[in-house]
């Protein structure tokens, strides 16, 4: 089909939760709280971080780059999903969405690479204890850090470039609260197939990939964990990983949950499981930034002890 004026939209809409009208003032009070908890979970821990020079390693590094990054991501999609509850026009310009989507994509994508760098310091950390410090170098963290966020940019950059040549017919309703991908590339009124082999090989360096070498260096992790003789010694080895390890089941499980399950045929049965999908896609967006920063900070004596001696210098200050 050629491309027409007729054919060029200007704007999208979001349904997201608009045939459940009860529902949206509770998402919209969950949303914007869970948000609120991202914002400064996530900023006190990159505050402590690199208020503290003892975090200045290689693990807290990544871990501050995951702030970071969670902030970033929930900020290109929640104030959009916060603006389309509250008007009646749940409507967004089409550059806007692209935009959107274009950061989305790009924290996304970064985060997988991100958890995979994190699971090779993990793993050298581990299995190579003494050569730790000089093979996990600040030469060698920073690149990896930031060829995350380059991969991610360039690869959002690509999948969006493609999105934005398709052309759309009449149907500009989108079913989702934000201009997701998949959602958007359903109303093209042409063929998608170079959208769909980019974004396989997307998912095959981004997300693959990245899950493979976690999987593998954790089968290198437990068993020089196992080869340890003593308890204690085994404890504090799997403490130093439960928390990525954590971060890794809930990040990726959610993605699989999401894309991988079957799709009802029934019509009541399809009704419900919208509703299902718009909170696990909640769960995905919003839930897991706000849990990063609990689980890194709960289960670390460093991270506690560091905000400890930060609110006890200010006490101090104020004091005098």
């Amino acid at each position: 089909m050629e491309r027409t004026n007729d054919s060029i939209l200007t704007d999208f809409v979001l349904v997201g939760l608009s045939a459940h009208p009860k529902l949206q003032t509770v998402f919209f009070v969950l949303v914007l709280w869970m948000y609120l908890m991202i914002l400064l979970g996530n900023g006190i821990l990159i505050l402590v971080i690199i208020y503290d020079s003892h975090l200045h390693t290689p693990m807290y590094f990544f871990l501050c780059n995951l702030s970071f990054l969670d902030i970033c991501y929930t900020s290109s999609s929640v104030p959009l999903i916060l603006a389309s509850i509250l008007t009646v026009r749940k409507r967004v310009s089409f550059s806007g969405c692209m935009v959107q989507m274009f950061l989305s994509f790009a924290m996304a994508a970064t985060e997988c690479l991100l958890l995979g760098m994190m699971a090779l310091d993990r793993y050298v950390a581990i299995c190579y204890p003494l050569r730790y410090p000089a093979i996990m170098s600040k030469g060698a963290y920073v690149p990896m850090a930031a060829g995350s966020w380059v991969f991610g940019l360039v690869d959002s950059m690509v999948q969006t470039s493609l999105a934005m040549q398709l052309p759309f017919c009449a149907n500009n309703v989108i079913n989702h609260f934000v201009c997701e991908i998949l959602a958007i590339l359903k109303l093209a009124c042409a063929d998608i197939s170079i959208n769909v082999i980019s974004m396989a090989g997307s998912n095959l360096i981004g997300l693959v990939i990245p899950l493979l070498v976690i999987f593998i260096s954790y089968i290198f992790i437990a068993a020089t964990i196992l080869r340890i003789p003593f308890t204690e010694g085994k404890r504090k080895a799997f403490s130093t990983c439960s928390a990525h390890l954590t971060v890794v089941i809930i990040f990726y499980g959610t993605i699989f949950f999401m894309y991988a399950k079957p799709k009802s045929k029934s019509s009541v049965d399809t009704d419900n499981q919208e509703i299902i999908e718009d909170f696990i896609s909640l769960f995905y967006g919003v839930m897991t930034p706000m849990l990063n920063p609990l689980i890194y900070s709960l289960r670390n004596k460093d991270v506690k002890a560091a905000v400890r001696k930060m609110l006890g210098r200010k006490n101090f200050s104020d004091g005098i």
